[in-house]
């Protein structure tokens, strides 16, 4: 007679993590508790707090497995690396060891469930060296419950330690968080969750693309349990070819409803050059292909965010990311200031709150998106504050965010008398009676971008720690608008006077090199050429 089929398990069981190496993302965690277990500091109770699906509730048994593992010979002691193979291990793992006793904290709330654990302590272990409770979810203990459970937490037998697992730490009684060690485990990135899913679907014989294990592990938002039961669902949702199944980047977008990243760039470019029927039309068909509103803002919010990291220099260069990507990224951080991405940001963000609570969904992302174009050609409150008091038209930008981010004022306004140059900036400062700031450009600023109303500039070690506060004020007061001044790291021009120290070298050693001057100077050895009064002139 043939054995009767095993029922399947959901990858979210069948992948738990056997042993701490199988743990992912808890690095420092793992490092604090070998540490302990190795120096025999062992706390008597540990708090494990995170958000679902980080390894919580495994952590506890893990722990359990490494306080009583015996070892394959029956000699061994504690140790965060247990063997999996003894009695002790194999019994936790499970579930039927007499002396680990798991409890939910969400159907077992009260007083008297926690006197149960509390008269059973007294007793030793039957077979254990530790005898070992595991709370799931202790922040469901009523505060009857909590209090009765304070005395023992505080000063439990030696025989006996408590794990506690939370997603709500903050509803833990500081009392009870005060007797634990408490260990935070961290969503886990990304990255990391992709190549653990591409290790389980290389276990079940299934083909996934990079692309796909990418979206499934953004969409699981640092926890494992929810990006192995999307995995489950995508494994499911794959076509059967002639040999194993393939999980495809789009067939995930399509079970997920997600916009495809190329489609959301679309939809922003679309967005910042004021193109309302084509935007609306976007909209439209990403609908059409079962994209959810939500998800399509949701998207943009994202895409502006990362704008806006690149705007400020940092790195976000990732494996998955494509080229088009990367360039559309720069391309628009180059075109965009930080004010008009901070505004995009704040109006994408209320529309994405909008459409959540919508009744009419798709009606609201399109509303919420023309309002975010319209909005992009009003002036800037600063501009618009001193239009007004001025007494000046007030003449909306071009339509787009960026016609809107690359004009800082009406072309009625100052913007079209500021200086062209960054001389002509120094010039202007002399005429006006800065002085002290025109001789500091000029000496100890070297330019790294000069985009009026923008500078960025590299200081040398002589320039004051407050000028970019008294240039910016003094360039407001001048030309009438706000100015960004910058401090860079980037590379920079040599400072103006440098350029001229140089000019000058090179001009003396030109005329050093002329035949009558070198015949002069060797006759006399003393003789030296000096500069006199009048520029760019030199004598012997």
């Amino acid at each position: 007679m043939s054995d009767s089929p095993q029922p399947y398990r959901v990858l979210a069981r069948k992948y738990r993590p056997r042993n701490f190496r199988e743990l992912i993302g808890q690095d420092a965690m793992v490092q604090t508790l070998g540490n302990a277990i190795k120096r025999g500091r062992l706390a008597h109770a540990f708090l494990m707090t995170g958000v679902r699906g980080v390894g919580k509730t495994s952590t506890a048994r893990l722990i359990a497995k490494a306080l009583n593992c015996i070892g394959e010979d029956g000699q061994g002691g504690p140790t965060i690396d247990p063997c999996g193979v003894c009695e002790p291990c194999r019994a936790i793992a499970e579930g039927r060891h007499i002396d680990v006793v798991e409890m939910d904290a969400a159907s077992h709330t009260g007083v008297d469930d926690v006197r149960e654990i509390i008269e059973a302590v007294r007793y030793a272990a039957v077979s254990a060296r530790y005898k070992i409770y595991i709370i799931d979810e202790v922040h469901m203990l009523s505060k009857n419950a909590f209090n009765a459970l304070l005395k023992t937490l505080e000063e439990p037998p030696a025989h006996v330690k408590f794990l506690f697992a939370t997603t709500e730490v903050n509803k833990v009684p500081v009392t009870v968080l005060s007797r634990c060690q408490r260990f935070d485990l961290r969503r886990i990135p990304a990255e990391l969750l992709a190549g653990h899913f591409a290790h389980v679907v290389e276990a079940e014989g299934v083909a996934a693309e990079a692309d796909a294990l990418s979206l499934i592990a953004q969409a699981a938002e640092g926890s494992a349990r929810d990006g192995l039961s999307i995995l489950d669902q995508a494994i499911a949702h794959a076509e059967m070819g002639e040999g194993e199944p393939m999980v495809t980047a789009t067939q995930v977008r399509d079970m997920l409803g997600l916009s495809d990243r190329g489609s959301v760039r679309r939809l922003l470019g679309l967005l910042l050059e004021g193109d309302t029927a084509a935007l609306l039309a976007g909209v439209r068909d990403q609908y059409a292909l079962g994209v959810e509103p939500l998800a399509l803002m949701r998207g943009l919010l994202e895409l502006v965010h990362a704008v806006t990291l690149v705007k400020a220099g940092r790195d976000i260069a990732s494996p998955g990311q494509s080229a088009e990507e990367r360039e559309a990224l720069a391309d628009w951080a180059s075109q965009l200031g930080f004010a008009p991405l901070h505004r995009l940001w704040q109006l994408l963000l209320k529309g994405h709150d909008e459409v959540a609570g919508a009744v009419l969904p798709i009606e609201s992302c399109e509303m919420a998106l023309l309002r975010v174009m319209h909005a992009a050609t009003m002036p800037d409150p600063g501009e618009l504050a001193r239009l007004l008091r001025e007494g000046g038209p007030v003449v909306a930008a071009p339509s787009g965010a960026v016609a809107a981010a690359s004009a800082p004022a009406s072309a009625a306004g100052p913007a079209a008398k500021l200086p062209a140059t960054f001389e002509d900036l120094i010039e202007a400062l002399w005429q006006k009676g800065k002085g002290q700031l025109a001789q500091e450009l000029h000496d100890c600023v070297g330019l790294v971008r000069y985009a009026p109303p923008e500078i960025d500039y590299r200081a040398t070690p002589q320039l004051p720690s407050d000028f970019a506060g008294r240039l910016t004020q003094a360039l407001r007061e001048m030309t009438g608008i706000g100015w960004r001044v910058t401090l860079s790291d980037a590379a920079a021009q040599p400072t103006l006077l440098e350029r001229e120290e140089a000019a000058k070298a090179e001009a003396r050693a030109d005329i050093l090199e002329i035949p009558v001057v070198k015949a002069a100077m060797a006759a006399f050895p003393d003789a030296a050429l000096v500069e006199t009064d009048q520029p760019e002139q030199w004598s012997a």
